[in-house]
């Protein structure tokens, strides 16, 4: 088996779906890359048993198919030293040694039998749903809701995004149980009834290669795995098993009170004064009032505190609420919007933050938060 590739093609690919590569493997055999020529195409594989990653190159010079197993970090490490030229691999499967010959010198690697990479699971055809998604869509769908992933052993449902398919929209919710995302989008069409929960790791690996162009992808799965096609990648992925909660129960849907202010300044303003709010709480304060939000914190151990004044549009009786700092930056770092809607009932019930103006008419974002108490 021998093959001749550019160094920085190679491990651009290479890159890509090494990281989904844990870095503590059970099996030895994952801590390599599988490559597999056949014809002119050179297939790459890495997996760490939940999700595998495929990758292909088209080739020019290439002789005998084949494959081997090769040591995923030191030739990862060996190809970011190289400057862009030709690598002849020279493979010998019987002995399973690698020559990769540069144009000043030669390194020698010895890789595992390919036979021994685990295989690819399928999707059962009795079982298989299936629909395509511009990659656009995809993208802004895992941006959306990858942050409010949950990370929790007990309740493993809440570790990844939940995508609920209809015949007419698609709708992606990730929540961890303190905030909740709710993205939709009414400009795919599914046509398909079906719902399956996309781990965080798979979900993560294809925001990374997903482009925002219209590159259309094509998704199959069943009740245990997925599999998502792009032109020159593939990811197969085990999916979260069991029922997502009705989160649409926890929206609340009477709000009388409604807050309109400028993301930006809310944002920074958030930034500067939960440095002074307790370490354990990241408790914030809001004071709303007709034209103004007071955003509040103070750490009584340490005797310091602070406040800020923002300009804001507020419908309805003065209001005090509670919220964890770090959670309400990171939806407002995430909602797309020079201004941003606060809706809102009474401060034991989630605020709802919607962005006032949207970029698609086609995209629905809802971001809710639940309150903290306060003590006074």
């Amino acid at each position: 088996m021998k093959f001749v590739v550019s160094s920085v093609e190679l491990l651009n690919h290479l890159q890509a779906v090494s990281r989904v590569i844990s870095s503590k493997n059970t099996l030895p055999i994952l801590d390599n890359i599988l490559f597999h020529l056949e014809g002119k195409k050179l297939e790459l594989t890495a997996s760490d048993l939940e999700s595998t990653f495929i990758t292909e190159m088209e080739l020019e010079n290439v002789s005998e198919s084949g494959a081997i197993a090769i040591p995923a970090r030191l030739l990862l490490d060996t190809l970011k030293e190289f400057s862009d030229q030709p690598l002849t691999f020279d493979v010998n499967l019987d002995t399973l040694g690698i020559v990769i010959s540069s144009e000043n010198g030669q390194f020698t690697i010895v890789g595992q039998s390919g036979s021994d990479f685990p295989q690819l699971p399928e999707i059962k055809e009795e079982e298989k749903s299936s629909f395509e998604i511009k990659s656009e869509v995809l993208l802004h769908g895992i941006a959306n809701t990858i942050f409010a992933t949950a990370d929790d052993e007990l309740r493993p449902v809440m570790n990844g995004i939940f995508f609920e398919l209809s015949s007419d929209d698609i709708t992606f919710v990730a929540s961890d149980a303190h905030k909740l995302v709710r993205y939709k989008r009414t400009d795919i069409t599914p046509g398909v009834d079906a719902s399956f929960i996309l781990p965080k790791k798979p979900a993560s690996l294809l925001k990374n290669i997903l482009v925002k162009s219209g590159i259309n992808i094509a998704v199959e799965f069943d009740s245990k795995n997925a599999h998502f096609v792009l032109p020159k990648y593939k990811l197969v992925c085990r999916l979260v098993e069991g029922n997502y909660p009705s989160y649409n129960s926890v929206i609340p849907a009477e709000n009388p009170y409604k807050l309109i202010i400028d993301r930006l300044k809310f944002y920074n303003a958030l930034k500067r004064v939960s440095v002074f709010s307790n370490q354990a709480s990241n408790l914030i304060k809001l004071q709303l009032t007709g034209n103004q939000a007071t955003v509040s914190a103070q750490d009584i151990d340490f005797s310091i505190s602070a406040y800020e004044r923002i300009p804001c549009q507020f419908e309805g009786d003065d209001l005090e609420i509670g919220f964890k700092s770090t959670f309400l930056v990171e939806i407002l770092q995430n909602l797309q919007s020079s201004d941003v809607v606060v809706e809102l009932s009474d401060p034991s019930r989630a605020g709802i933050l919607l962005p006032l103006e949207k970029e698609n008419e086609d995209e629905d974002v809802l971001m809710l938060l639940m309150p903290m108490m306060i003590n006074n």
